[in-house]
């Protein structure tokens, strides 16, 4: 922490007291019997303020008054109040005009508007006073001591009292007291200041109630907020110095630091010599601190992180919240009566008994060390927050006491205290674990600019001098150098053998190591150091000039490879030799090799470049920047440089570059980063092309031009393959890969007027795509064309195309019997037995043409063709007669058979029709068929001599079957007449005497029947 003085002024009498308008533009001052106003930017006095008659003890300022409507109305804007040894308290407007007076019985010892109703406390040596805007009048309230200071809770409901007996009063807003803190040492220890902590929670609170308009939602929304009324309670404190602890370890990452800010917390200024701390409901946080000064003033500073005391010292102290004291802001000439911040920002005003007003300006210098992903930095100055850069897991280390240097260095932190250097060791070596424990404390002073810790050593730098410390605080050995060291950092090695990169303020670059007394120089160049690095081979050292031009060197020949200018800060990535990061002017700068720079907008300073992520340090903070390397990758694509690519690439790059690689690499016929690349976005048809043309190349393929062509086929570049393939002498899978890609036209020009053989193939392969996308009538005028009418008949049976079907056939050569017998196939299906005979004429097929008509039934055509050509009388009878038969035409049946010459088949039925009669009793039937039987079998006997006498004897059986049932016919037409006769009464004449001449007749015939032949109970014969 540095305080810088920006002006200074004098007045003639002690500066009692002093207020900040709320915006900060002016600073209210109480200094003798004047109120002295000044413009803060330059400590110009912009008017003197008359009102009061005696000492101007306090003043203060009204917080901005939009933050209540009716308040807002009734102010008309901002005021401020001031109160004298003359009793009485002025009301000022921010105009510096007096509006209003009121008085108490004694002097006004201080005063303090409430910060959410702007209600005024005023508080004399005897009593209090409330007032606020809507009263007629103030509201007084009897002091059993001298109130000397007091203050508003930051709710505004309770106000704190300080009196000189050391007794702490909190009021409520009514002015009731609630809480009564009774400090040690009673009168000899009087209240001289105090001062509510500013809570991060009503900040908030404050900034959702400006968006709100109406008194009551307002009021609502506060009642909500505040604590519930205090019951009253008596606490008498009994604090010490605070004894000195041991740093504690805590883990930060799962808790948020807001939450760790206690509200209402009271800060107290005795004159005692301490400083201590109470919650609002009076129990002492922590112990007393001692001072040893007597305090006048007490004040937060930065929302409360810090405490600013001045008193009889003469100077104003800054302490951490806890009261750990930090240091010095200004050292002044007498005693300091008041001091106070700016509102939001880093500024100090400080007033003293001899009229010095002093406006500082407070610098806090970033305290940290990084190594890798680890970095550790200072907060609330005196606590260490450790943070893992890719986990973003922190650890924060409570020293309770100012951290002036960090360094970290592999599992080793190394933390300088102002009596004392404490080592901190990791509990594992596992790379993610974040518990330190402490190793070593080296209890000694030490002063120096820049601390280094290794693995059993640490390193201090003092000016010109370098000197190495065990952890036990043995100085090892010293190293003194030319000029002022501006940079060191540790670049690894050994434990106990690390080297040092120092660069120094006359140019000069050295490495030493902490084992050897002797510093080797690596280079010297004409400017002085500011930043430096080495590559991860050390073979290449990057350096920051004064003039911020960042120099590259290569470290064996000492040649400078490049420089680039606007640099402030540099880094190598410590995963890629070629590649480094510099920041400057706002922008963050990567270089590869020796490309172009990439630069992108960045705020800070570049730290540490780790693969993708590169450590920038912006004010306090560092944060960890994932930045792809796509503009070095490209650079690299850009000259071929397949495997240095690669190499960025897998530092960080979107799945879009790693394909873009791919794609370059293959075309490159680098077939083993293609594979890899591809491998990372998982594109396995580029995986299989890759291994099939390592097989290829396995089995002695060295042909460049066709594994380029087959590469450019599968990114879609078919005319460039076409060429590539023509080149290395196989047009024909140019061919191929236009067919397959239906690319028909482009084949056509590729072939132009080449062979025919290859034109058709080319035009049936665009019917069979015409045919696959649902296109027939295309994909048939193509198979013609192309002479595949195989393929266009079947397509046009398939669809019904009847007349399509006619036109090819026709058109085909009678010779071609294939695709004619097809047409008349589909034509025949199709219900076209006309057009099917045309084509089986053509092709002179009788056979199939007499099939064509028996299958259809045309047995007209059938007879005149049988007639013609006697060889199919068979072919044609036959089924007719089976299709009499199944139609019941059983006699054209057997005449059809006889026809035929099928005389088994006719008896068969001339047999089933007798049974068929017999059955049925129609014995007239019967014998006709017998005789029918009969004469067949005759005609067989005089045809086939082999089987004549069979056929007599059966013609002679059949014959006197006939004569039977002829016979049995009368006998049964008889019986039918008697059963009508004996229904009606009559009967025809001489009907009994033709009767028994039947049966006379009948039985001779049966006796000679059954005397040529024995008894068959087969034979159809009823009786």
């Amino acid at each position: 922490m540095r305080a810088v003085l920006t002006w200074r002024d004098k007045a003639e009498h002690c500066i009692n007291d002093i207020a900040f308008k709320p915006d900060g533009t002016q600073l209210i001052l109480a200094a003798g019997s004047r109120l002295l106003v000044y413009d803060t930017s330059d400590g110009t006095l912009l008017q003197p303020l008359k009102g009061h008659k005696d000492t101007v003890y306090c003043v203060a300022y009204a917080k901005d008054g939009k933050r209540l409507l009716w308040v807002s109305i009734l102010y008309n804007g901002k005021r401020f109040a001031s109160g004298s040894a003359d009793k009485s308290v002025i009301i000022w407007t921010s105009k510096l005009e007096g509006i209003l007076k009121y008085t108490h019985n004694d002097a006004i010892q201080c005063v303090s508007y409430n910060p959410i109703t702007h209600q005024l406390a005023s508080c004399s040596s005897s009593d209090f006073g409330l007032w606020s805007p809507e009263q007629k009048s103030v509201s007084k309230h009897k002091s059993s001591s001298k109130i000397i200071c007091c203050s508003w809770t930051n709710d505004g409901q309770y106000l704190a009292l300080g009196m000189f007996n050391g007794i702490i009063s909190i009021r409520n807003k009514n002015g009731e007291e609630k809480v009564k803190i009774e400090r040690p040492g009673g009168s000899l220890s009087p209240i001289w200041s105090i001062c509510w902590n500013p809570s991060s929670r009503w900040e908030s609170f404050w900034m959702n109630r400006e968006n709100e308009d109406a008194e009551d939602v307002i009021v609502n929304r506060y009642i909500q907020e505040i604590p519930s009324t205090l019951k009253s309670a008596v606490y008498s404190s009994q604090g010490s110095e605070a004894e000195e602890e041991e740093p504690e370890e805590e883990d930060d990452s799962p808790r948020d630091d807001n939450l760790e800010e206690r509200n209402d917390i009271l800060a107290v200024a005795d004159w005692g010599q301490k400083v201590s701390f109470y919650q609002l409901s009076g129990k002492q946080i922590g112990k007393d601190r001692a001072l040893n000064f007597d305090p006048c003033c007490i004040s937060y500073f930065t929302k409360g992180e810090y405490i600013l005391l001045g008193g009889s010292d003469k100077q104003v102290s800054l302490f951490t919240k806890d009261g750990v004291r930090l240091g010095t802001v200004g050292e002044q000439n007498s005693w300091v009566w008041t001091c106070q911040a700016k509102p939001d920002s880093n500024y100090v005003v400080v007033g003293c008994q001899d009229g010095t007003i002093s406006f500082y300006q407070l610098i806090f210098s970033t305290v940290h060390g990084l190594y890798k992903d680890r970095y550790a930095y200072r907060d609330s100055m005196t606590d260490v927050i450790v943070q893992h850069l890719i986990t973003e897991q922190k650890v924060r280390i409570k020293c309770k006491e100012l951290v002036k240097k960090i360094a970290i260095y592999r599992n080793r932190l190394a933390i300088q205290l102002p009596e004392k250097i404490l080592i901190y060791e990791l509990y594992s070596e596992d790379s993610s674990d974040m518990h330190y424990r402490v190793k070593e404390k080296i209890i000694k002073k030490f002063e120096c600019n820049l601390l280094v810790v290794c693995a059993n050593h640490i390193i201090l730098c003092q000016e010109k001098r370098l000197q190495c410390l065990s952890f036990s605080g043995v100085k090892e050995r010293e190293w003194q150098m030319e000029s002022l060291i501006r940079y060191i950092k540790v670049i690894g090695g050994p434990p106990g053998r690390e080297g040092l990169l120092v660069g120094l303020k006359n140019g000069q670059i050295l490495k030493i190591f902490v084992d050897n007394l002797f510093a080797i120089v690596l280079l010297k160049q004409a400017t002085a150091v500011r930043c430096l690095d080495m590559s991860a081979s050390r073979k290449k050292l990057a350096v920051v000039d004064e003039n911020d031009t960042c120099l590259v060197y290569d470290i064996d020949t000492k040649e400078l490879l490049f420089q680039e200018p606007n640099a402030n800060s540099v880094a190598w990535n410590t995963q890629c030799e070629d590649m480094l990061c510099f920041s400057g002017g706002g922008y963050l700068n990567i270089k590869a090799s020796t490309f172009p720079v990439h630069r992108q907008k960045l705020q800070g300073f570049v730290v540490g470049y780790n693969g993708s992520k590169i450590f920038c340090l912006h004010v306090f903070s560092i944060s960890a920047v994932e930045v792809p390397q796509s503009a070095p990758m490209y650079q690299y694509l850009d000259r071929k440089l397949f495997k240095e690519a690669y190499q960025i690439a897998c530092l960080g790059v979107t799945d879009t570059d790693w394909r873009e690689l791919a794609m370059e690499a293959l075309e490159g016929l680098d077939f083993e980063t293609a594979k890899k690349a591809f491998i990372r976005v998982q594109d396995l048809r580029y995986l299989e092309l890759i291994s099939s043309i390592e097989e290829r190349k396995k089995r002695g393929e060295t042909n460049n031009d066709l594994f380029l062509a087959d590469v450019f086929s599968y990114q879609g570049k078919f005319h460039e393959a076409a060429k590539l393939y023509k080149r290395s002498g196989h047009e024909n899978l140019a061919l191929e890969m236009y067919t397959d890609l239906c690319m028909f036209e482009y084949a056509k020009d590729f072939l132009g007027s080449g062979d025919p053989k290859e034109t058709k193939m080319l035009i049936t392969k665009q019917a069979d795509w015409a045919r696959n996308i649902k296109e027939p009538k295309a994909a048939v005028e193509m198979y013609i064309s192309a002479g595949e009418h195989v393929k266009a008949i079947e397509i046009c049976g398939d669809h019904g195309w009847v007349d399509m079907l006619i036109d090819i056939a026709r058109k085909l050569d009678k010779a071609e019997r294939e695709p004619l017998l097809l047409c008349a196939t589909y034509l025949k299906k199709l219900d076209s037995p006309g057009y099917a005979a045309e084509t089986y004429l053509k092709m002179g097929d009788l056979k199939a043409l007499v099939q064509l008509h028996v299958e259809t039934q045309r047995w007209d055509e059938a007879f005149a063709l049988g007639e013609k050509h006697p060889e199919f009388k068979d072919d044609i009878y036959v089924p007719y007669a089976q299709w009499l038969a199944e139609n019941d035409r059983f006699e054209e049946a057997q005449k059809a058979f006889h026809k035929a010459g099928r005389q088994r088949e006719a008896v068969q039925v001339l047999e089933q029709l007798t049974n068929n009669a017999v059955a049925e009793s129609r014995f007239n039937d019967a014998a006709y068929y017998y005789w029918m039987l009969s004469m067949q079998c005759l005609d067989i006997a005089q045809a086939d001599p082999a089987q004549k006498d069979t056929m007599l004897g059966k013609f002679y059986h059949f014959q006197r079957l006939a004569e039977l049932y002829h016979g049995y016919h009368a006998i049964h037409r008889h019986t039918d007449q008697k059963a009508v006769v004996d229904q009606t009464g009559s009967r025809p004449p001489n009907s009994d005497h033709d009767l028994f001449l039947v049966q006379v007749w009948l039985w001779e015939l049966l006796w000679s029947f059954f005397s040529v032949q024995p008894w068959s109970w087969s034979s159809p014969v009823v009786i």
